[in-house]
Formats: structure tokens, sequence, C-alpha cells
């Protein structure tokens, strides 16, 4: 998904101008506790509810969706997806799970505790990420714009161009609604957006470099991508696509960067 050289330059190009009229300051992280990913999992979207880790994976013919055991890494369920289907962003509704394709203009919508295909939906453009703000379904198609989506009829209710300062703020990947806010990597960068959900500014910046090494990182897309949140207990999550580990993290104001030893809390 997403790796033509094009696309590349022009994320470059975004970045530039961004930096050169951003408002909004960037804070750092701490890191609670590490947990093991399969490396070959090439993250589209990730969701923590009542207590499971949901995980959807890109790819033609190796896109998934499964619910993984934090502690191990190991799936506990999976269902792939056919060999046409690109899988991307992930989100819960209700009782339900629903997964994007990359360039399908299809969604699918599972049973979440038997992954039972209930039913699809059609949308408009690319799909990349998705969440929800207990009201409406929000999605990202590699843009600057969010739209919102009513999720009993899939049909569009607003959309909005996400700003930091004058700058439009693209290829807007995987997202988490967190604390009244939406998340949203950047794709190609280690920093996420928070955005108001109701202005489409950015309010600030998470700088997650460092967080897994170039070392670590097996392909040039191994890029951070992959946000949950755990509201009962207010943990957050992050991972990259194909990375070999999944970072419980603390936000740090002021930029400042932590990494503990391996496993450590």
């Amino acid at each position: 998904m997403k790796s033509s050289l094009q696309r590349r330059a022009l994320l470059v190009l975004s970045l530039w101008i961004g930096a050169s009229g951003c408002s909004a300051a960037a804070d750092g992280y701490r890191v609670v506790h590490v947990y093991p990913h399969d490396p070959r999992a090439y993250t589209q979207g990730l969701v923590y509810t009542d207590g499971h880790l949901y995980e959807s994976t890109g790819l033609n013919g190796r896109s998934t969706l499964r619910m993984v055991d934090m502690e191990t890494g190991r799936i506990l369920q999976s269902v792939s997806l056919p060999s046409q289907y690109f899988g991307e962003g992930l989100t819960d509704w209700g009782s339900t799970l629903i997964q994007l394709t990359w360039q399908a203009h299809i969604a699918f919508v599972y049973d979440r505790f038997s992954f039972r295909l209930l039913r699809s939906f059609n949308y408009e453009g690319e799909g990349w990420g998705l969440t929800q703000d207990g009201k409406d379904l929000i999605l990202s198609d590699g843009s600057a714009t969010l739209r919102f989506l009513d999720p009993a009829t899939f049909s569009e209710v607003r959309r909005m161009v996400v700003t930091d300062g004058d700058a439009a703020v693209t290829e807007l990947n995987e997202l988490e609604f967190v604390h009244g806010q939406i998340y949203a990597n950047i794709w190609h960068s280690d920093r996420i957006a928070r955005i108001s959900p109701s202005t489409g500014k950015v309010l600030g910046w998470i700088d997650l470099s460092g967080l897994l090494p170039e070392s670590e990182r097996s392909d040039h897309e191994a890029v951070l991508n992959g946000i949950a949140w755990d509201a009962a207990q207010d943990r957050l999550f992050v991972t990259g696509k194909l990375w070999p580990k999944l970072f419980e993290i603390r936000i740090v104001p002021g930029g400042v960067k932590a990494v503990p030893a391996r496993g450590s809390r």
C-alpha cells in the first residue's frame, strides 16, 4: 500500500511545508511496557476494547482481521480477506468490527465475537484509517480530509480538513479517538497528530522518533502505524507495519523521550 516514490516525495514536501508554518507543539513519550508483535503483520488498524486487542493487516493475499493475545503476540482468532482485497483501517462499533479496504471502496462488518461477516458497505475514495467517536465513524483516505459517516447507513455526515497552522496535514493514516481527540498516524512519519474533531485543527503532536530503531525495521515500509486506546485503564498502545514489537506508552509534555529496558514497566 502507498509505496510509490511520487507519493513519498509529496509527503516530504508536505512535511517541509508543515514544518515551516507549524504552530502546534510536540510532546515526547515514555515506554511503559514492550509486547511482542507479529513481524509479518502489515498493521493497518488497531483496536483495544473489552480487554481484547484486534488488528487489521494489509497486503493482497495477506490481509486479515485478527484478535491477538497482547502478552505473547499469539493470534487467538483470525479471518483472511479474499486476495483481491487489501485490508486497511479498523474500528469497533457495538458488538461489531468494521474493516476498510484500500482501493476496493468496500468495508466489511463482522460480529466481534465470532468474526462472522455480517454485511458490507461501499464508500467513495480510498480507505486508510478508521475510528469512531461514539456517534460517527471517522475515515481517512490519505489526504488532509477526514470524513464522518453514519454508522447505521454509512452515508457521509460531514467532512473536515486537518490543518496545523495554515498548512494542510496530508497522509493521514491510522486513526484512534482518545480523550475526545482524533489521534492520526502520518504515513512515513514517526509523529502522531492530535486533532480537534470539531475544527480539524492540530492541537499538538506526539513525537515517537526512536521508538523502534531503524536497525529493527525490516523494510522501508516498516513505518509507525497503529494506535489503540484502552479507555477503561487509560492505556495507549502503538506499533507499526512489520514491527516486531508493540509498545504501551505515556505521553510526556515537552518532547522528552525515555525508553526503558525491553519488557520493563
